[in-house]
């Protein structure tokens, strides 16, 4: 289960995140909302440790984002914005890295590497540097990357930018795995069909603040709007005229 309470983060003069909390708990799919340079982005990188907030606080499992860093790491798989891969290493030598990184060793390793690979149909080109790899294998490896360690939680920083239609149907298909196996899974994107047909609850940030914090139903009722689309933008407005 991921918490967050109050986190506040600034860069200079400014303020990216301003008071953000919510709650995303295990066996549900928990949609971050909000247009670019709403701190979608940077409220992710708090909970995955690359940022610490300058108030309030985060946990994952309990475990203090800041004061646990490590224990909150080993319970997350983080596929940031930006694959970040080791362009001279393969494929499956950029999954097994992270996977000792993780904490996993020997045999096991070689295990966890080849299930992850089968299960995101990445074989064919698992063996190949990813220097020149297109958008959509980048995605494909960072998200290996981010589950070969089994984590309890997953967060997902726009998973299917870059994705051609066949592997976003794929994605799609992992995360509900995931949800039906008990994992919490948190995600941000701004596309309202994916949001739609995968998240129980949705956050909605704007200006780094929460708009709203409900099931897409709940957002509907609470904006009078029968749209997503529709109420989405109602939301909006409604942190900018506070």
């Amino acid at each position: 289960m991921i918490k967050v309470d109050g986190i506040h983060k600034s860069f200079g003069e400014v303020k990216a995140v301003r008071g953000v909390s919510f709650d995303a708990p295990d066996g549900k799919i928990t949609g971050l909302l909000g247009p670019n340079g709403a701190g979608k982005s940077t409220t992710l990188r708090v909970l995955y440790t690359v940022l610490k907030p300058d108030d309030g606080s985060a946990s994952i499992d309990g475990h203090d984002v800041v004061a646990s860093s490590l224990e909150a790491r080993r319970r997350t798989g983080a596929l940031p914005h930006g694959s970040g891969l080791y362009p001279h290493l393969t494929a499956r030598e950029n999954i097994a890295y992270f996977a000792k990184l993780c904490g996993l060793g020997g045999a096991e390793i070689d295990e966890k590497v080849d299930n992850i690979i089968e299960l995101l149909e990445i074989r064919e080109f698992a063996d190949r540097r990813t220097k020149g790899f297109s958008q959509g294998q980048r995605t494909k490896v960072s998200l290996a990357r981010s589950l070969v360690h089994d984590p309890q939680n997953v967060i997902l920083d726009e998973p299917s930018n870059g994705l051609d239609v066949m592997a976003i149907r794929s994605l799609r298909e992992l995360i509900l795995k995931l949800k039906d196996a008990g994992r919490c899974v948190l995600f941000s994107s701004h596309v309202m069909q994916e949001v739609a047909a995968l998240c129980d609850d949705i956050v909605i940030i704007a200006h780094g603040q929460v708009a709203l914090d409900d099931s897409a139903d709940g957002i509907r009722e609470r904006t009078g709007c029968d749209d997503l689309e529709d109420a989405f933008v109602e939301a909006i407005s409604m942190v900018e005229q506070d």
